[in-house]
């Protein structure tokens, strides 16, 4: 089993809590049929560390507690899981056709899941959820997510600061 140290626990925490504050700063986008949750841009650090899995599945439970459905907490939040665990596995550092690919996991999780959670919660019709959940991740994380980290990953500085450095010197 991997060692938690502080570092780690603290870009966990950072990141988790950054979830938090740009949901709930804009959450007059980010519940019910349309949603255009801006953090959802972070699900990409999953594509760079495992660190965010959890990171991202905890904020979003955090924000799900404030969700108008009591059920978000459990629903939403394993949609965010679903999609990270593959986000991280099917990575590779570098490749932005690849991180392309990787995006599109909270757009069809989200889309899929969080519509069905729609429809039970609301009756809201499902298909017609599918859509405009998956329009907003799509935009939020495919287009401005992918823009913003294929330029971010080219920082070494930026890099260090989000993955664990000694993993990156040994290797």
């Amino acid at each position: 089993m991997e060692n938690f140290n502080a570092r780690r626990i603290t870009r966990i925490g950072v990141v988790a809590a950054l979830y938090v504050a740009l949901t709930l700063s804009l959450s007059f986008l980010a519940y019910r049929d349309i949603q255009f949750r801006i953090a959802e841009a972070l699900m990409l650090l999953c594509f760079f560390d495992k660190d965010y899995i959890i990171a991202l599945t905890v904020g979003c439970f955090i924000t799900n507690l404030f969700s108008p459905m009591a059920i978000d907490m459990l629903v939403g939040t394993s949609a965010t899981l679903v999609a990270a665990i593959p986000m991280y596995l099917l990575r590779k550092q570098g490749s932005l056709p690849r991180m392309m690919i990787c995006s599109l996991f909270p757009v069809i999780s989200n889309g899929f899941i969080v519509a069905a959670e729609l429809k039970l919660a609301y009756g809201s019709p499902y298909w017609l959820s599918v859509g405009t959940v998956a329009l907003g991740e799509f935009v939020c994380v495919t287009i401005a997510g992918t823009a913003l980290f294929s330029q971010l990953s080219k920082n070494k500085a930026f890099m260090a600061m989000i993955t664990d450095s000694d993993k990156r010197i040994k290797a």
